[in-house]
């Protein structure tokens, strides 16, 4: 089992240091990258509040896990809730932003993974629309 979660995290840093270099990305010292598709003009979310949003979450290899574009149905959760690499770039969008983020597996699910779907190890890139903060 370790040994495809080490060839996990292997994959995950050598696409992020080639990643990085492309137009546009930015890297966060966490390690996160995120590409801004459409900048928003509402504010900002602390890491103590709620948003509604939408996402569509895949695997370096381009298997999608979760789509909330595709049921048409954004979820609402508080941000302590949702995984630390969302808890660290979330508040750095505006209501109505939409980004592409890359998570290394230690900010995301790490180790263990999260069902049959996201193995241990795992960088997963998400589609993320910020729609509002919930109050």
């Amino acid at each position: 089992m370790s040994d495809k979660i080490e060839a996990q995290k292997k994959a995950g840093a050598e696409f992020l240091s080639a990643n990085k270099e492309a137009e546009g990305i930015v890297e966060l010292p966490e390690g996160i990258q995120y590409l801004v598709i459409k900048e928003g003009t509402g504010a900002m979310p602390a890491v103590t509040d709620s948003v509604k949003a939408h996402y569509k979450g895949t695997l370096l290899d381009g298997k999608e896990f979760d789509n909330s574009f595709k049921r048409g149905q954004p979820f609402s959760a508080p941000l302590k809730a949702l995984i630390k690499g969302w808890q660290i770039a979330l508040p750095l969008m505006k209501e109505g932003s939409h980004w592409r983020l890359w998570i290394p597996s230690d900010l995301a699910y790490g180790d263990r993974g999260a069902g049959s779907d996201i193995p241990g190890g795992a960088t997963l890139i998400f589609e993320v629309e910020l729609l509002e903060i919930v109050k």
